[in-house]
């Protein structure tokens, strides 16, 4: 919220991020959009990119994308690739669960100790041409695209 002093609006998250994920975070005045994109019935597309701690096993990765079972319900990865073919700790994961932490808990199930994450799209947004600590207002593009929920 100290990054948005200059806004002159009233806003509040739509969804979260915890303190060590980096990444897209929208923010908003408009209650009925925030309840669309974060209630689990409307299954927002979300894409994390992951660094572990140790290069990601075979087994392990059919593991993520079959699912695994977690304290608080069966879950699977609905993409899941290698970002750099050399470097099996680095990987993208697309999912549409809200589920709290979901992405560091499906690779701390397995073994893996979550060294980077930071969610690159949310809900059609991404966070292209913004540094690190930097915000942007949607466009009024942007905006009727989430009203009329015609992102994935």
């Amino acid at each position: 919220m100290d990054l948005l002093k200059a806004c002159k609006t009233r806003v509040f998250p739509v969804g979260r991020l915890d303190k060590a994920t980096t990444g897209v975070l929208m923010f908003t005045n408009d209650g009925e959009m925030a309840e669309k994109l974060t209630h689990p019935s409307y299954d927002k597309k979300k894409i994390y990119q992951v660094i572990v701690d140790k290069p990601l096993e075979q087994a392990d990765f059919d593991k993520i994308k079959e699912g695994v079972e977690l304290s608080d319900g069966f879950i699977k990865a609905d993409e899941l690739e290698y970002i750099d073919e050399h470097d099996h700790r680095k990987l993208g994961i697309e999912i549409h669960s809200g589920k709290n932490r979901i992405v560091r808990r499906i690779f701390e199930s397995l073994g893996y100790d979550v060294k980077a994450l930071d969610r690159v799209y949310f809900a059609g947004l991404t966070k292209k041409g913004l540094q690190k600590g930097e915000w942007r207002y949607l466009t009024e593009g942007e905006v009727n695209i989430l009203r009329m929920g015609a992102y994935v």
